[in-house]
């Protein structure tokens, strides 16, 4: 499709004689005007003939963008075949025209000019730099949306209530959520699958505020920028989750971020996981850009010479990045991104009791993952999604998943298979909202190892296909950021103090010098402490510093003043024993703080401050 939008004045047409291929349409819709409006002029082309929901889709997503930065409130759609001369068959140009027509229209008046005639219009263009704008839409070149998601919004799903003690699964409307109003709220969340998002998540004033991460207006929707203290804590959790993969027994590797679309094997695999992607024509290649690590290390699974004393063999990649297209609405913040970095552990099992004892090892790990990075149980609701044959021959394990947590849980199960597994978990984060994202999650997958030929060798010489697990410990790092932002924010409305957990704060301590003559003494500290230290020698009041360390959420503030230089003791601000507008102070040697913050961060991976020492020196970032 071609697209020529103009930002106009006005707008106006008049149908005069019809074509050959001309759309019926009534007198009222022979002419028609818009005061201050987008005027889309609009070409569907032969390739539009493939997909045309998807066309749809991504035209709306285009002229709705362009719409809402000249906020244009009225939108014109014309058919002008001059923009192309490849142009679709007349029923495919008629049907795109009334989806996104349709599509529009609940967010903005549209009127759409008759296709097939021959018209006259009059146009008045704003002449501001964005009030002419070109755009080609391509499936080739932009979104491509897999059969699996389409039959994923087809999908019927029973959904349950399945609560500790192996208690039978009760339907959702039957149970009774009053003391359970998180997972309420998620069962809601779920079954309605409203995923657009309607107001501004706390968490994005939070993101911006600590100088953590912002929109980036030169790039695509759903791609953000880092600022230092957010590639800190991003890259700590990496590391952290890299860590716990090892633990795991899994080899790192690395993979191409881009594919053939059309090798027969990824192909096939294209249309059986959900999710949109990002495609690429280069080289005379058709690529699309990986939203997980599953191809690159599946390909190189197939050619790896595997025995049954090898399995379970574990494959680890943290892929920086994976891209989705997501659609427009459900972009806000970094709950949902387009570029977000996913931790992809893949698992090759002997047999389906192999898989499912790696499954509970790596659900609990999962749960041991979240803690340590500063989300507990009762942060998190719990859902377990699985086949009836699966969970009929099953039933024992899938209720032992449940004591585990020692909570209900939300239940989603099928009558026949959708996608490639027959049994996954998530940990789904409720936000302030009422929005739920997954977090971690593990598959069971039954479909890939045949499709990549990835094979054993069994104790009697025969080859074999193993199960595979899928497995991201944490979920992606962006959100795994958002679901600590979005709890300190709901620990705020509560009466609670906010806080990430130390060892992933980007200042561990603040040192406050009370006067200028006792910098030297905190900056002394600055080098000699094995941690984040930094010092506010600032021209401000103590009060105020102490304030605004509070605002940052540093765990540790410590002030230096004549008693403390003499004494060798520090006030200390103890944030994570603090009240709102009740701080705790404890007066503490530098040894007693330090033996404090070191086993608070012991085992846990450690970077440098990302910015200068003295807060003087820094620059301002929002």
């Amino acid at each position: 499709m071609q697209l020529l939008l103009i930002h106009s004045d006005y707008i106006e047409f008049e149908a005069q004689r019809p074509t050959k291929m001309a759309e019926e349409v009534g007198e009222d819709a022979r002419s028609g005007r818009l005061e201050e409006a987008l005027t889309a002029f609009i070409a569907v082309e032969k390739f539009d003939q493939d997909d045309p929901e998807a066309v749809v889709a991504r035209a709306a997503e285009e002229i709705a963008d362009v719409a809402l930065k000249v906020k244009a409130d009225r939108i014109m759609l014309y058919p002008y075949a001059h923009l192309s001369s490849e142009l679709s068959d007349p029923d495919t140009a008629i049907t795109v025209l009334k989806g996104l027509q349709e599509s529009l229209s609940t967010d903005f008046q549209v009127v759409k000019a008759p296709f097939g005639w021959y018209k006259a219009f009059k146009l008045s263009c704003k002449g501001h730099p964005l009030s002419e704008l070109s755009r080609s839409i391509r499936m080739g070149g932009g979104e491509v949306v897999s059969k699996a998601l389409k039959s994923e919004e087809k999908a019927v799903s029973y959904w349950r209530i399945l609560a500790p003690g192996g208690e039978r699964m009760v339907p959702v409307e039957e149970f009774d959520f009053a003391d359970h109003k998180k997972l309420d709220k998620f069962a809601r969340y779920e079954i309605e699958k409203s995923r657009a998002v309607d107001k501004v998540p706390p968490h994005v004033e939070l993101m911006r505020r600590l100088e953590l991460v912002d929109y980036e207006p030169g790039s695509d929707s759903g791609n953000m920028r880092f600022y230092p203290k957010g590639r800190l804590i991003k890259g700590l959790l990496e590391s952290y989750v890299l860590d716990r993969a090892s633990d795991l027994g899994a080899m790192e590797v690395e993979t191409p971020i881009m594919y053939d679309m059309d090798h027969p094997t990824l192909k096939n695999y294209l249309d059986r996981f959900p999710a949109r992607q990002y495609t690429i024509d280069a080289e005379k290649k058709h690529l699309f850009l990986r939203f997980a690590a599953c191809f690159g290390q599946f390909l190189m699974a197939s050619e790896m010479v595997m025995s049954y004393r090898n399995l379970p063999l574990k494959i680890f990649e943290i892929t920086r990045y994976s891209f989705r297209r997501e659609q427009r609405g459900e972009l806000v913040g970094i709950r949902r991104l387009r570029a977000f970095t996913m931790p992809d552990m893949h698992t090759l099992c002997l047999d389906m009791n192999s898989a499912v004892e790696e499954f509970r090892e790596q659900y609990q790990a999962s749960i041991s993952v979240l803690k340590e990075a500063g989300l507990d149980l009762d942060d998190y609701e719990v859902a377990i999604r699985f086949t009836k044959d699966f969970y009929e021959s099953n039933k024992e394990f899938v209720e032992g998943l449940v004591d585990i947590v020692e909570k209900p849980v939300l239940i989603e199960m099928w009558d026949e298979r959708f996608f490639y597994f027959v049994l996954k978990f998530e940990f789904n984060f409720v936000d302030a909202l009422d929005k739920a994202s997954a977090l971690s999650t593990v598959q069971i997958d039954v479909e890939n190892a045949e499709r990549y030929g990835i094979t054993y060798v069994d104790a009697s010489g025969e080859k074999q296909l193993p199960i595979l697990l899928h497995c991201s410990p944490s979920g992606a790092i962006e959100r795994l950021m958002y679901a600590l932002l979005e709890k300190g924010a709901m620990d705020t409305a509560s009466g609670k103090v906010p806080m990430f957990p130390v060892w992933l704060s980007p200042t561990q301590l603040r040192i406050i010098p009370i006067a200028e003559r006792h910098q030297p003494r905190a900056m002394e500290l600055v080098h000699l402490l094995p941690f984040r230290v930094d010092v506010d020698d600032r021209d401000e009041t103590v009060g105020k510093k102490i304030r605004d360390a509070g605002r940052e959420w540093i765990p540790y503030v410590a002030v230096i003043g004549d008693e403390e230089l003499e004494s060798g003791e520090m006030t200390v601000t103890i944030r994570a024993e603090s009240q709102p507008s009740k701080p705790k102070k404890v007066r503490m040697s530098v040894e007693d703080l330090s033996s404090r913050i070191e086993g608070e961060t012991r085992g846990k991976p450690w970077r440098r401050l990302p910015l200068n020492e003295r807060l003087t020196l820094r620059p301002r970032f929002v």
